[in-house]
């Protein structure tokens, strides 16, 4: 790990605590770190982000990297976009759907959209809707509907969320989609219209009437 000078400072010592064994003592490190922003940490705690296995304390060193300034941050968080290691890129993404600085968004490329990995591309349709610049929603939409039917409940989910976020510019494609050859295409596409018109309902209540409407080959009707 990274570490920079001043040995003698109480955050330095901290930020060790960020590879102990026990995710309580990182947890208070990474809390330290928040606590006590310091640009010079910035790539010791992006660096962490990347093999840290607690959620809670990933979490912890994302709320510190908000901490620093954006042009610290940035384009460190941008570097890890590139990175081998699914994690490092999912929780980049993360960290900068809360940073909400827009200058990050041409790094939101259609690769990560449809990353092979679930995690990066829920992180990257999170993300992606977050910064997305007026009047590229369209194309926004049309990337991430591309992903319809894919993963299990949580990913089906997550891109639901991220169509729906995107409001009314989704709709002719996706009652497109709900005429798809796929089954599973057909009925996400489905479910995600219901959560559209009707949110309150849930999305456990419009994947089942989905999986009704494609296995009764019934036609999908307005409102």
């Amino acid at each position: 790990m990274t570490m920079p000078g001043n040995e003698d400072t109480d955050t330095t010592l901290a930020l060790r605590g960020l590879a102990h064994s026990s995710s309580s003592v990182r947890l208070r490190a990474a809390m330290a770190a928040g606590t006590n922003p310091d640009a010079r940490y910035a790539d010791t705690l992006v660096e962490r982000c990347a093999v840290e296995p607690e959620f809670h304390v990933r979490d912890m060193l994302t709320w510190a990297l908000t901490r620093l300034p954006p042009d610290v941050t940035l384009p460190k968080l941008v570097a890890e976009l590139d990175s081998e290691r699914a994690q490092a890129r999912s929780q980049a993404l993360h960290t900068l759907s809360k940073t909400r600085d827009r200058r990050a968004w041409p790094a939101i490329t259609p690769a990560l959209l449809t990353d092979a990995d679930d995690e990066v591309a829920r992180a990257a349709w999170r993300t992606a809707v977050v910064l997305v610049p007026e009047g590229e929603e369209p194309a926004l939409a049309g990337v991430l509907l591309t992903q319809l039917g894919r993963g299990g409940r949580e990913t089906r989910l997550s891109l639901s969320r991220a169509l729906t976020g995107l409001g009314e510019v989704i709709m002719p494609r996706l009652r497109a989609a709900t005429a798809d050859a796929d089954p599973r295409v057909r009925e996400h596409a489905i479910a995600t219209e219901r959560l559209w018109r009707h949110p309150d309902a849930g999305f456990e209540c419009a994947i089942e009437e989905a999986k009704r409407i494609v296995a009764l080959g019934t036609t999908v009707q307005e409102g």
